[in-house]
């Protein structure tokens, strides 16, 4: 099968943008937002299409790598080795545990709030990103964190299938996504194996993901500018390529969750590649042909 590609026209600009580093996009259903963060620069997103605004929140002195929604408001978060709660309306940052005390040389990464309302988030090394030092984390409404996958080499990207049968979990650096079978009630994994890999010496890797209506997983592959879609079995349908090298995750928004959302990254880039791509930095915006699910809010 010849994959789709959507690119030129077919891909917009929604906002320009200067952060070192664009991630963890996630959209707000009940307010129609699109909350994204610059995580080098510890500043929280909060971009309303509609208005055209993009509110800025500014951590003073921390660093945020990724976040989920609160379903009593605000959101969760992970700093660089904390998880935390924020709330956007008033500044407040609550501050909680660190799971990894003894491990000064890792931080947080990436992560995303599940269909039961846990928070999942992974660590990476901070230097050394090929490392296996990282380890995947479930958060769970009762702020009791479990240690669910170690030997982890750079957590990136995580997504559930519709159904909630199926968990993809990324790292980037074994360029892989992996799947596992996925406990809805109890939030258990089992029967970890290979969904799909990047040909390392292409120089691309596995960056974020997410899953649509259909069971599709669209994994952004970063420095190459795309987002490429793969059916559950792995097949590639769609490529969608990108004005900028870094693209860092996406996600599905808008009215109709029609809209896939992409955020990308500045970070490293030389003045005369900046100027080859004046976007990077930007959040683009792509209609696919296929919805997304709501993502769900952390019930802590």
């Amino acid at each position: 099968m010849t994959p789709e590609v959507f690119q030129g026209g077919a891909i917009h600009c929604a906002l320009r943008s200067e952060p070192i580093c664009g991630e963890s996009p996630v959209w707000s259903v009940r307010e129609q937002a699109l909350y994204w963060v610059d995580n080098v620069a510890g500043k929280i997103h909060r971009f309303h299409p509609a208005r055209g605004t993009d509110e800025v929140f500014a951590l003073p002195q921390q660093e945020v790598n990724c976040l989920g929604l609160r379903q009593d408001g605000g959101l969760v978060l992970t700093l660089r080795q904390n998880f935390a709660y924020y709330h956007p309306s008033t500044g407040h940052l609550d501050e909680l545990m660190n799971p990894e005390p003894n491990r000064p040389y890792d931080r947080f990464n990436d992560g995303k709030v599940d269909r039961r309302g846990r928070f999942w988030a992974g660590t990476m090394h901070d230097t050394q990103w090929d490392a296996p030092t990282g380890s995947l984390y479930r958060f769970d409404p009762g702020a009791r964190v479990t240690r669910v996958q170690g030997d982890v080499v750079c957590a990136n990207g995580l997504g559930w299938s519709p159904d909630n049968r199926t968990f993809y979990f990324g790292e980037s650096f074994r360029y892989a996504i992996f799947a596992y079978d996925f406990d809805l009630d109890t939030g258990g994994l089992a029967n970890r194996r290979v969904f799909t890999t990047i040909d390392r010496t292409g120089g691309a890797f596995a960056d974020g993901l997410t899953v649509d209506a259909e069971g599709n997983v669209w994994s952004v592959h970063n420095m190459a500018g795309r987002v490429v879609r793969y059916t559950p079995r792995g097949e590639i349908t769609g490529i969608v390529k990108l004005p900028v090298p870094q693209p860092t995750s996406c996600i599905f928004g808008g009215p109709n969750l029609d809209t896939l959302y992409i955020t990308t990254s500045r970070q490293g880039m030389t003045a005369e590649q900046l100027a080859a791509a004046p976007l990077s930095g930007s959040v683009f915006a792509v209609c696919p042909g296929v919805a997304g699910l709501p993502e769900p809010y952390f019930a802590g």
